[in-house]
């Protein structure tokens, strides 16, 4: 299936890992730790535990794609062969918590030091940036994947390295602006990723 962005680009995913880089990746989803989760399963198995308790309601936002064209290799299947991104997207997350607008992105990173900035796009900082404008909550949780660290950071507190790379500064976020910056969430079994909790602070 080919899937365009708005602009007619090709979107074309980067699923190409070395061979070792494969054997590690297989090694650590099987761990009793990770268990083969993305941190998207992490949070919605964690929203859906908010919902059932009655404590929020926040949802993942689906994807706005415009399919073009379908084949039908048999009355009972329908193969789509080319899709388009209607509009970039905005974040992952939005929902409702104690009377507040919520609205985040959640994005994990292989590296160990940093978190590269290129994982994050320009329309989604502006996005942001509007919602903490209503008065809304808006803030991205980042998970290092290979040292199972997470943690949740406010997007004003976020928006500071973003600025700076735009000025012509550092294009990644190191692990230790990341601590202090951010509060890390240590991950438990209900729910995974309790970030509920440290929306008090964000105040």
């Amino acid at each position: 299936m080919t899937i365009n962005y708005p602009n007619g680009k090709k979107f074309t995913p980067n699923t190409t890992l070395p061979t070792d880089e494969k054997k590690k990746r297989k090694k650590k989803d099987f761990s009793f730790s990770n268990r083969g989760k993305t941190l998207e399963d992490e949070l919605n198995e964690t929203n859906d535990y908010y919902l059932q308790l009655g404590h929020a309601v926040i949802h993942k936002k689906p994807v706005p794609v415009q399919i073009v064209r379908v084949e039908y290799p048999s009355r009972s299947a329908a193969v789509i062969r080319e899709a388009y991104f209607r509009s970039p997207s905005t974040t992952d997350y939005n929902g409702v918590w104690n009377g507040k607008y919520v609205d985040f992105e959640a994005k994990e990173t292989e590296n160990k030091t940093s978190f590269p900035l290129k994982n994050i796009h320009e329309h989604q900082i502006h996005h942001m940036a509007q919602v903490l404008q209503h008065d809304g909550l808006a803030f991205l949780i980042i998970r290092f994947s290979s040292l199972d660290r997470y943690f949740i950071i406010p997007f004003d507190a976020f928006e500071v390295f973003w600025k700076r790379m735009m000025d012509g500064g550092r294009k990644s976020v190191t692990l230790t602006e990341i601590e202090e910056a951010g509060i890390e969430l240590k991950p438990g079994a209900f729910p995974r990723i309790d970030y509920l909790p440290q929306l008090n602070k964000f105040h």
